[in-house]
C-alpha cells in the first residue's frame, strides 16, 4: 500500500489543492506579459542575427558599390522599390474584394524581411495569409489566392525565361560548368520528387480529400477573378512586371560595374538563376540564388571575379540594404494586428 492515496485530481492527499485564486493570479500575470511588444521585437531580433552571421558577405558587397556607376546603383534601387508595386498589383488580382493600397504595400515590404526567416517563401506566405485574413477573407481562399499567385508567378517568370531563350540560344555556355552527369542527375531529382508528391496525393485519402477541396476553391476563384477584367490585369501584369524589374535591378547593378556582357544576356542569365534556385529552398534565397547567378553570368560570358562583384552588389540593394526597414515594418504591422 503506498503512503499517500491519490486523489482524482492527480494530487497527493498531503498536499493542499491550488485554489482558485491562486490559478486567476497565476492567468491574470500571463495576461499581464506583453506579448504583442515581444512579437514586434522578435523580427528585428532575427534579423540583426541575420546580419551578424552574414556580415562578412554584407560588407563585400557593399566595398562593391564604391567604385561603380552611383546613377545605375539608384535606378537599381528604384526597380527593387517598383518590385514591390508590381507584387501588391499582383496580390491584389489574387483576390474580388478591394483590399487597403497602403496596408498591402506595407505587407509586401515586411513580407521581404520574413521571407529571410523561413525558406521557400513561406515567411512572405505567411504575412501575407495573416494579412488577407486580417482583411475578413477566409483561410481557405487567403490560401486559394496564395496558390494563384505563385501560379501566375511562376508561369511568367518560366515564359520570359522561355522567350529569352529562343531568341537568344547561344547566350549560356552551361557546358564547360556543369558536366552532363550533373544535369541529368537534377532532372531525375526533379522527376523523382514530382512522383513523390503525386503517389502521395493520390494514394493518401485525407491528403487527397484536402487537395481537392482546395483546388475547387482556387478554381472557382480563378474562374471568379478572370470575369473581372482589372482583377485579371493587375494579376497577370503585376506577375509579369516583378520579374522583368528584378532582372532590370540586376541590369543596372551589372551596368554600373562596367560588366562586359550585353543586357538582355544578363536578364537571360538572372531568370535562368532565379528557376534553378528556386528548387533549393533557402531563407532569403541565400546562398542558392548567389550561386545560381554567379554560374549563370559566368555561362554568359563574365569573368568570374566581375560575375562574383556583380551579384554582391545587387543582392546587398536587393536584400540586406531593405531588411532591417523591413523588420521595422513587421513590427509595426504586427503590433498594429494587421498581420
Amino acid at each position: 500500500m503506498p503512503d499517500v492515496m491519490p486523489c482524482p485530481t492527480g494530487q497527493p492527499l498531503d498536499q493542499p489543492l491550488e485554489r482558485p485564486k491562486e490559478r486567476a493570479g497565476r492567468w491574470a500575470l500571463l495576461r499581464r506579459l506583453p506579448l504583442r511588444q515581444i512579437l514586434c521585437l522578435l523580427p528585428l531580433l532575427v534579423v540583426g542575427y541575420w546580419v551578424v552571421q552574414h556580415r562578412s558577405l554584407i560588407g563585400s558587397g557593399a566595398r562593391q558599390m564604391f567604385t561603380a556607376n552611383p546613377y545605375w546603383l539608384l535606378t537599381a534601387v528604384a526597380t527593387t522599390g517598383l518590385g514591390w508595386v508590381a507584387v501588391s498589383f499582383a496580390r491584389q488580382g489574387t483576390v474580388l474584394e478591394r483590399l487597403p493600397a497602403r496596408r498591402l504595400f506595407a505587407t509586401q515590404f515586411a513580407a521581404g524581411a520574413a521571407n529571410h526567416l523561413l525558406p521557400s517563401g513561406i515567411g512572405a506566405s505567411a504575412v501575407n495569409i495573416r494579412f488577407m485574413t486580417g482583411c475578413g477573407l477566409p483561410p481557405a481562399r487567403s490560401s486559394a489566392a496564395l496558390a494563384l499567385y505563385f501560379l501566375a508567378e511562376a508561369t511568367t517568370r518560366v515564359g520570359l525565361l522561355v522567350v529569352l531563350l529562343l531568341v537568344f540560344p547561344q547566350a549560356l555556355r552551361l557546358g564547360p560548368l556543369l558536366p552532363e552527369s550533373v544535369s541529368a542527375m537534377v532532372v531525375a531529382g526533379a522527376v523523382v520528387t514530382a512522383g513523390a508528391l503525386v503517389a502521395g496525393v493520390a494514394l493518401i485519402r485525407p491528403v487527397r480529400r484536402i487537395v481537392v477541396r482546395f483546388l475547387r476553391t482556387a478554381m472557382a476563384d480563378a474562374r471568379s477573378l478572370h470575369m473581372r477584367p482589372s482583377r485579371a490585369l493587375a494579376l497577370w501584369g503585376g506577375s509579369l512586371a516583378f520579374p522583368l524589374l528584378q532582372a532590370a535591378g540586376l541590369v543596372a547593378v551589372a551596368l554600373a560595374l562596367e560588366l562586359e556582357v550585353r543586357p538582355a544576356h544578363v536578364m537571360l542569365a538572372y531568370l535562368a538563376a532565379t528557376a534553378v534556385a528556386a528548387v533549393v529552398p533557402s531563407p532569403g534565397g541565400i546562398g542558392s540564388v548567389d550561386a545560381a547567378l554567379v554560374i549563370a553570368l559566368v555561362a554568359a560570358g563574365a569573368p568570374v571575379e566581375a560575375a562574383t562583384s556583380t551579384v554582391l552588389a545587387y543582392r546587398f540593394i536587393t536584400v540586406w540594404l531593405p531588411l532591417i526597414p523591413g523588420a521595422l515594418v513587421l513590427g509595426g504591422l504586427v503590433r498594429s494586428k494587421i498581420v
